[in-house]
């Protein structure tokens, strides 16, 4: 019989950990706007979540995944081809039925990647590489390596995700703040939720307890298709067209966002918004670098650092829950 009794002790205290992150981000801020005087413009402010749409999909996607002990290391892959299919399906359907079929297809290559992966056994991590090259070999043989571009009577529609749509704001702001809205409580307060961080915190015990462990990592691999599809069409809106090595990287920095946000890379802890202050955190860093000037090769450092910082306090806090519990 199904339940939930595996689920892991989610409803915790709020502590360090849960608001430490927080703190961080308002050390930044303030930081910054003492440094310049154009930090807090609403033109950079608007600039700043613009540049923090792409990342922050990929990203919020990849909590589901990591939250429930798999990494998808293809999500980049993935949005490659699902902007590659959303730009010709743009030009033979429509703006909108295109974005939709290219959603589809994101799905359909996450189903895909997960299948594989539940079916092989094979550990994520390369699993997931190994086929984010295969889907990298199919945006190649879907465009013969050119550039896809939608028709010129279509483009204005098309860039509705890359143009101010609400007080400067953009489409693909809002587009990212509705995914992370809808994913955060999906996971906070749903039973899929609750059973994504239980196969996460321990796969055999939600397995005992009737979870459908295989069916829970397809499922989230699903949703980060979908959330990797819609960051491609953000990036195609942008250019108009579609190319195979868009995005190459991205899910290694999504991954470090999703880290530095707090969320346990041994699975079943985390949370969404956790992940969208770690995007935030690295878009103002990255501005941040551009507005004061400062040479970014020294960025990459600071991000590694981050990401140390990070994993380091979520082994020392993983060890010391141990403790307390023994």
């Amino acid at each position: 019989m199904t339940t939930d009794s595996a689920t892991p002790p989610r409803r915790r205290r709020v502590d360090f950990k849960d608001f430490g992150i927080l703190g961080g981000l308002l050390a930044i801020v303030v930081y910054l706007s003492l440094s310049t005087t154009t930090f807090l413009t609403s033109q950079n402010i608007v600039n700043l979540l613009d540049q923090a749409v792409v990342i922050g999909l990929l990203a919020v996607g990849a909590t589901l995944c990591i939250v429930s002990g798999v990494f998808d290391l293809s999500s980049s892959a993935t949005l490659a081809v699902s902007a590659i299919a959303g730009v010709f399906l743009t030009t033979q359907f429509g703006v909108v039925v295109g974005f939709i079929l290219a959603l589809a297809v994101g799905a359909i290559l996450g189903t895909i990647t997960g299948t594989m992966i539940v079916i092989t056994r094979v550990n994520s991590f390369i699993g997931s590489l190994a086929i984010s090259i295969i889907y990298r070999g199919v945006a190649i043989v879907l465009t013969g390596g050119a550039i896809l571009s939608v028709t010129s009577d279509q483009l204005d529609a098309f860039r509705v995700w890359a143009l101010p749509v609400l007080d400067g704001v953009s489409g693909g702001t809002i587009l990212f703040a509705v995914t992370a809205v809808v994913l955060g409580l999906v996971l906070w307060g749903t039973t899929f939720g609750r059973r994504v961080y239980a196969v996460g915190g321990n796969e055999e015990a939600a397995r005992l307890s009737g979870v459908r462990t295989p069916l829970i990592h397809i499922s989230v691999f699903a949703i980060n298709g979908v959330c990797a599809a819609a960051a491609g069409m953000v990036l195609a809106s942008r250019a108009g067209s579609a190319q195979p090595s868009m995005g190459i990287g991205m899910e290694l920095t999504a991954i470090a966002a999703v880290v530095i946000g707090g969320t346990s890379i041994l699975g079943g802890a985390g949370a969404v918004w956790r992940t969208v202050v770690g995007v935030i955190i690295l878009t103002v860093i990255g501005n941040g670098f551009n507005l004061l000037r400062w040479d970014t090769t020294y960025q990459q450092v600071v991000t590694g650092v981050l990401i140390l910082v990070a994993v380091a306090a979520d082994s020392w806090l993983s060890r010391r829950s141990r403790r307390s519990r023994g």
